[in-house]
């Protein structure tokens, strides 16, 4: 009897407002599914019932003036109740994890976009996860093209949508910057996938780097 934890696999989905995460994960979970093997799909803020309450308050349209500290603290919070109680027994289980967004976001979106520094950023990390994916796919496309999606599913004065989604096209365009920055900084951990097109052409491009990068796992 062989007693050998199965190997995990983490894979976090990133990018900026209207980069068909969400679409992408799905078919990212059917791509990986077979009898024996067992799929978490995730996601952040949120995850764990802890991490979902501290979701409310980060993404409720009216939560516009917690600056980016106070932002960074809350999704640490998340991120540690998440790791306790989801992605860590997962993975501890032998489990693929698909999470969409983890620590890049955090530091695109309250570091490019809110100025908080690095180092306090890469810290809250450490107390909050101490891991990093195995991989991670950046989904990119311009933001302007991100707007007009997140208009489209909200209505054109985005009513009802998240702090992060209200905030100007200069702010989304830093996001898009800083995701690029750490896609550059990490490729072995990092693969930028082109978000433009239909979301079949969009997993095709995803599948060719996962087969890439996965492949002998996916064998497993």
């Amino acid at each position: 009897m062989n007693d050998r934890p199965k190997p995990c696999l983490f894979v976090s989905l990133e990018g900026g407002e209207g980069a068909g995460k969400s679409t992408q994960i799905k078919l990212l979970a059917e791509l990986f599914r077979a009898p024996d093997r067992e799929i978490v799909v995730t996601r952040e803020p949120g995850g764990s019932a802890g991490a979902e309450r501290i979701r409310a308050v980060l993404l409720d349209p009216a939560a516009t003036d917690l600056d980016g500290i106070t932002q960074c603290l809350l999704f640490a919070a998340a991120r540690r109740d998440h790791m306790r109680a989801t992605i860590g027994p997962a993975l501890a289980r032998g489990a693929v994890v698909l999470c969409d967004r983890f620590i890049d976001s955090t530091r695109a979106y309250q570091g490019a976009g809110g100025a908080v520094p690095a180092g306090l950023i890469r810290r809250l990390e450490t107390l909050s996860t101490g891991r990093v994916p195995h991989l991670t796919l950046i989904l990119d496309l311009p933001p302007e093209i991100g707007m007009a999606r997140a208009r489209a599913r909200h209505g054109a004065e985005l009513a009802g949508s998240d702090p992060f989604e209200q905030q100007d096209i200069d702010f989304h365009a830093r996001i898009r910057t800083e995701f690029l920055a750490i896609a550059a900084a990490e490729p072995g951990r990092c693969a930028v996938i082109d978000a433009i097109g239909s979301p079949e052409a969009v997993f095709a491009r995803i599948r060719r780097v996962v087969e890439a990068r996965c492949g002998a796992w996916l064998m497993q």
